[in-house]
């Protein structure tokens, strides 16, 4: 299959299907990920919410999704603001949604849609930021990634990574573990993207450092380990005034009980699972990776992110959301929630479908949208939403919010809520200055199931 390759109108390339990391490598970066880590560590306080999931899965849609002609259908709206596509009626009685979303429509009675979302930041690099920390981005502070804020707050299980990400999201900062350190950045996905043989997707992805490398046995890895510790307790004996040894056994300790588990290796075992529930997430890099997410869950991963990249529709809007991006999308995302929610998961799992921002009401001469901050919607599905409900409105023309406005702050911190945990919580950056998960957000008590 030949690989594409895009290019959005500010110069980021990027696949135009989910982007998978570059070559990982094997050494001391797990327990130094893990010492940075525990230094960083703060018990965590604050008012505690009524706790309705403990994990996320983020579906990010990289470019900016035209949700107008997704999830807010303007069939009334002038010539030149109106699109190609036409409504259809979902299971969720009243809402409706694009027509080329079939299977999203037989599912909607299990998702909320957000209508009335809005910021004012349309340039790719920034918004993403935005909506992917919930903080508005400021050249004062790296603010993390809501990824990076679980893994600090929530506990996590035992011999997996707490947050796992199958893309590297276009802005260094966007997805990383900002003021909290980088022990709190994602573990990366890496691993074959291209279909091997019947359109069946190569299953051998794996986790950047903490996957042994080709040809290195876990046999090999405890002679090295015995090795070390051989070493250790040289230095031991000449320097028994510092606990610095025994530290950074600790946290080599830590690295192996990683390393030793099978969880993080059987999630990625993609063979594990039957052909057609195979098939039913789609036999594409999007598709498995989403299967994948699904069972890194199971294996008690708290926050894992995966991408759709090509959103960024300047031409020929409807042709692309016609013929590639909505099929994936409604394929792979309703397979998730669906998946998840016969396996009695959604109800702790959150689903949460966004971009960084939507695109504008009115058409350009190339059949295009550009970019649009002012209205967008999202979808959150499971982990204590609601069910079957459209929340808040935009105006006849799809402009701006006209009901029950809410911005991208709004909804981290009721995802967070949601997750048991105070959006008004104060951690510590390195300096000492005390930071609010979310300093404007605000709890949208009618998502709330």
């Amino acid at each position: 299959m030949t690989k594409r390759f895009a290019s959005d109108c500010e110069g980021f390339a990027r696949r135009d299907f989910i982007k998978l990391g570059a070559a990982g490598l094997f050494g001391l970066s797990l327990p130094q990920l893990l010492e940075l880590e525990a230094r960083a560590q703060d018990a965590p306080g604050g008012r505690q919410t009524t706790r309705r999931a403990s994990s996320v899965i983020m579906v990010w849609l990289s470019g900016g999704p035209a949700t107008i002609d997704m999830w807010d259908i303007r069939p009334d709206a002038p010539d030149g603001i109106r699109g190609e596509f036409r409504q259809m009626q979902t299971r969720a009685g009243g809402v409706q949604i694009c027509e080329h979303l079939p299977r999203m429509a037989q599912i909607m009675d299990r998702c909320t849609i957000v209508r009335s979302l809005a910021h004012t930041i349309p340039s790719h690099g920034p918004a993403t930021v935005f909506m992917t920390t919930g903080n508005k981005p400021t050249p004062a502070l790296q603010y993390p990634a809501l990824g990076s804020l679980a893994t600090r707050l929530l506990p996590a299980a035992r011999g997996v990574p707490p947050y796992v990400s199958f893309s590297e999201l276009r802005n260094g900062a966007a997805g990383q573990a900002g003021y909290l350190g980088t022990g709190f950045n994602p573990f990366i996905v890496e691993g074959a993207g291209a279909p091997a043989g019947r359109g069946q997707l190569a299953a051998n992805l794996r986790v950047r450092g903490i996957t042994l490398p080709t040809g290195f046995t876990l046999q090999q890895l405890e002679n090295r380990d015995r090795l070390l510790q051989a070493f250790d307790r040289g230095f031991e004996a000449t320097d028994r005034q510092t606990d610095l040894v025994d530290g950074l056994d600790a946290f080599h300790r830590q690295a192996l009980e990683i390393l030793r588990s099978d969880r993080t290796r059987h999630a990625f075992n993609l063979d594990a699972e039957s052909a057609s529930l195979r098939a039913r997430y789609g036999n594409n890099p999007f598709g498995q990776g989403a299967l994948a997410s699904r069972r890194l869950i199971e294996a008690g991963v708290r926050f894992v992110t995966i991408s759709l990249g090509g959103w960024d529709t300047h031409g020929q809007n409807f042709t692309a959301l016609r013929t590639r991006l909505l099929p994936q999308l409604d394929q792979t995302l309703s397979a998730l929630i669906s998946d998840l929610d016969g396996r009695g998961m959604l109800d702790e799992t959150i689903v949460y479908c966004a971009g960084e921002f939507g695109r504008t009401p009115r058409i350009n001469q190339n059949a295009g949208r550009d970019h649009w901050a002012r209205s967008m919607a999202v979808v959150l599905a499971g982990g204590g939403f609601r069910k079957g409900y459209a929340h808040g409105t935009t105006d006849s023309q799809g402009m701006a919010p006209a009901t029950e406005p809410c911005t991208p702050d709004d909804i981290a911190s009721t995802i967070f809520s949601n997750l048991g945990l105070d959006p008004h919580h104060e951690l510590t950056t390195p300096t000492g200055r005390p930071v609010q998960l979310f300093r404007e957000g605000r709890v949208v008590q009618r998502l709330v199931a």
